[in-house]
């Protein structure tokens, strides 16, 4: 399973797409930062007077997070789109399954290899503001607590498309497939809004379990939330590839 992780990131790697878009994700993601501070320089002569006023971590890590996760919601799909779709299409697909691996090893070592991939574009994102423990205090915990979600959201997205590239031959549609169920389950909170106290389409909302983590609020509804996506879209893709394996 390690070795098929190992591989995985490193065929990323290997791809000029994956350096594109960490590159163009890290330079676009530095733009906001200093778009953040700036901002934040701006108004914290009058917010300095306000009892319990946001400090830098509220007002610049935060919406980093939030910007990062946006960013990645559009990236994955592009990254996640040649996992098994491309060894169908290469005819590979067969070859590995032969192997003396089981298929749930296999899914979870690709997994894994593209996990590897977005923690280190994550990693690199909160370092971000980290530097600025240089000249300020930050709250750590907070910065943790978005850390987190910003990690569960991107392991729900890669499940997510691993699976829609299981169902597929062609990259291009595992990918267009891949983003329009993550747009989905982005926006379909606007029309959970729209009920009463509770609604199952404001609970569905992947954003919505993802906002209270980037505002520090670490509860079990939340976690449970992204460990029933995860597991669930992993398993469907084990399933799929076990019936493949039969036929």
């Amino acid at each position: 399973m390690f070795n098929i992780a190992r591989n995985e990131l490193h065929r990323l790697f290997l791809s000029p797409l994956a350096w594109v878009m960490l590159a163009l994700t890290q330079l676009l993601l530095a733009y906001l930062f200093l778009t953040h501070i700036d901002y934040f320089n701006s108004i914290q002569s009058r917010i300095s007077a306000i009892p319990g006023a946001p400090g830098v971590t509220e007002m610049i890590a935060m919406p980093l997070l939030s910007n990062a996760a946006i960013i990645v919601l559009l990236i994955s799909p592009l990254l996640t789109m040649r996992s098994i779709a491309e060894e169908r299409r290469n005819e590979t697909l067969p070859l590995l399954a032969s192997a003396p691996l089981s298929m749930t090893q296999i899914v979870l070592g690709k997994y894994l290899g593209n996990l590897g991939f977005f923690f280190i574009l994550a990693l690199l994102t909160v370092l971000m503001p980290v530097s600025l423990s240089v000249a300020t205090s930050l709250d750590y915990y907070l910065l943790s607590a978005g850390f987190l979600g910003l990690m569960l959201l991107i392991a729900s997205f890669i499940a997510i498309g691993i699976f829609m590239s299981s169902l597929t031959r062609q990259p291009t549609i595992a990918a267009v497939s891949s983003f329009t169920v993550l747009f989905l389950l982005w926006i379909i909170d606007w029309a959970g809004n729209t009920g009463g106290e509770f609604s199952i389409l404001s609970w569905l909302s992947l954003m919505n379990h993802f906002q209270p983590l980037s505002q520090g609020q670490i509860n079990t509804q939340d976690l449970s939330f992204f460990a029933i996506v995860i597991v669930s879209f992993l398993l469907l893709t084990i399933r799929r590839l076990d019936r493949e394996r039969l036929d």
